[in-house]
């Protein structure tokens, strides 16, 4: 039956384990002298190797044999149990399908037994931050004075849903991002090993793409096998549905020289040939961040572009400035914010690479404009002379486009925002408060006019102020694209005065009134 390859290539020792020298060595050390603890909290991003460490550490902890350097022995028949996933004593949880309260009282009323073939019984609990509050409840209270023959391993890519009683009890491993080198390094031995033909651009590709993650990239090895030829860079793109390195620089490039047609037919192949625009955006974005890095520190060891892209990435960050640089990577993570929730994440990028082409330079904000000239006249100025004295920094505030006098415009050219939610959903974002006095409000708009009728008076007070309208203003061009002149109105029936009610009152009545001077 066949195995998939990050199954049959898992790590079986802590020397196999790549990148994670500052867990490996302080648990092998901890096996050692015999101080391992009741339990164990493993965190970091996928793939880096937290549960496959936690079944090296419950196979050494057991191991009949143990080495003298901390690691299983692996031929004894505790290790060749728990390799093949049969040793009783070793229970591993997913908490992401066993989330209850139920579950884990189960899992504590099991832990009063001794092991039947072990030292230790050693529970792994995956996806830890799955669990229900009062899951995390049951396991604390054994957790807190667990039998000395049970251990925890509890293993999680979000700590920050793991409450801090359960931290509290745990001893903490991170777990870093795989090195960009090992990773390569270890996808050709693996290639080698199965004899798979294997290109060294190829195996950068994967590497990249995994985000430093072993299993990622293992998987994709085994994908792109199947192809039944060399693996090329080229092959690694479409099996990961990434465009191809080439596309992706010829798209750089003609962003930079301006050049929006060949921009445009680049996307157009590249949607016609089912490329995730997402993915691109974010591909983008990687070879931006190695522009900026270049152009800040001048160092190869920053980037992790292949080989063959950085002579074009160097020559593109020195034609131009920082400021142009940081500007361009600011729009691309604009454009994958709003890509999560564009309709149509092809118009999304072709609406962005327009912009950057239309541009005459992707002009800095005023405040890094303004940094860059104090910068220079600094370095110009002689020694010994005093500064000029400067004006403070201002914010950048945007230039109001003519407004349309709304007298003039009849209700048929106001057209409702079709957006108004995700203007919301902004507002929320900036401040909730603003957004709370906009609840069943309704928005139109007209050339560069909108018009917001909102039912809660409290939002024409809110308005008034300056900030607020300001957070407002920035959430409609954020979403919009473009900056609007806001008119307010309150739909609420004005109420009467309680004099002005009582006087009606007496004159419905039949009651003479006398006003009083």
């Amino acid at each position: 039956m066949y195995q998939a390859l990050y199954r049959k290539w898992r790590p079986m020792t802590f020397a196999d384990v790549l990148s994670q020298p500052q867990v490996t060595t302080t648990l092998q050390n901890q096996i050692r002298h015999g101080t391992t603890a009741h339990a164990y909290l493993f965190t970091g991003s996928r793939g880096t190797g937290k549960t496959t460490c936690a079944r090296i550490l419950a196979k050494a902890v057991n191991c009949e044999h143990p080495r003298p350097d901390g690691e299983p022995c692996l031929e004894c028949a505790v290790c060749k149990d728990a390799e093949h996933a049969v040793l009783s004593d070793l229970i591993e949880i997913d908490a992401a399908s066993n989330n209850s309260v139920e579950d884990i009282r189960d899992l504590r009323d099991a832990t009063v037994y001794t092991p039947e073939r072990c030292r230790y019984r050693v529970y792994i609990i995956d996806e830890v931050h799955m669990l229900s509050p009062s899951a995390f409840n049951a396991l604390l209270k054994i957790m807190e004075e667990p039998p000395d023959h049970v251990k925890f391993i509890l293993a999680t890519t979000e700590i920050h849903k793991v409450p801090a009683t359960i931290i509290s009890r745990c001893q903490r491993f991170d777990f870093r991002r795989i090195r960009q080198e090992d990773l390569v390094s270890r996808l050709q031995y693996i290639a080698q090993e199965e004899h798979i033909p294997l290109q060294p651009e190829a195996a950068e590709l994967m590497a990249r793409l995994s985000d430093g993650g072993m299993r990622d990239a293992i998987s994709l090895l085994d994908r792109c096998s199947a192809f039944g030829e060399e693996i090329t860079a080229q092959t690694v793109a479409e099996a990961a549905g990434a465009a191809g390195r080439e596309q992706v620089l010829s798209l750089l490039e003609a962003v930079y020289a301006k050049d929006a047609p060949k921009a445009l037919a680049l996307i157009e192949a590249l949607y016609n040939a089912s490329k995730d625009m997402q993915r691109l955006c974010e591909e983008l974005i990687l070879m931006l961040r190695d522009m900026m890095l270049l152009k800040a520190a001048d160092d190869v060891k920053l980037v992790h572009c292949m080989a063959a892209e950085l002579p074009v990435l160097q020559k593109l960050s020195g034609e131009h400035s920082m400021e142009q640089i940081m500007a361009a990577l600011d729009t691309m993570q604009t454009c994958r914010e709003r890509m999560g929730r564009a309709i149509d994440r092809r118009v999304e990028m072709e609406m962005t690479l327009i912009r950057l082409c239309q541009e005459s330079a992707p002009a800095a904000s005023a405040d890094v404009q303004a940094l860059a000239e104090r910068i220079r006249e600094l370095e110009n100025r002689p020694v010994g002379e005093a500064p000029k004295p400067q004006k403070p920094i201002a914010p950048p505030v945007a230039e109001p486009a003519p407004e349309v006098d709304l007298r003039k415009v009849s209700m048929a050219d106001l057209k409702p925002v079709m957006q108004w939610a995700e203007i919301l959903e902004e507002c929320s974002r900036l401040d909730p408060a603003v957004r709370g006095t906009l609840e069943g409000a309704k928005a139109f708009s007209f050339a560069n006019v909108m018009l917001i009728e909102a039912e809660n008076p409290f939002f024409l007070t809110m308005f008034r102020n300056k900030e607020n309208a300001r957070m407002l203003s920035d959430a409609i061009q954020t979403v919009m694209g473009k900056r609007y002149a806001i008119r307010a109105k309150c739909t609420a029936a004005a109420k009467p005065k309680p004099v002005e009610e009582m006087l009606d009152k007496a004159k419905n009545s039949g009651i003479k009134t006398t006003a009083v001077t």
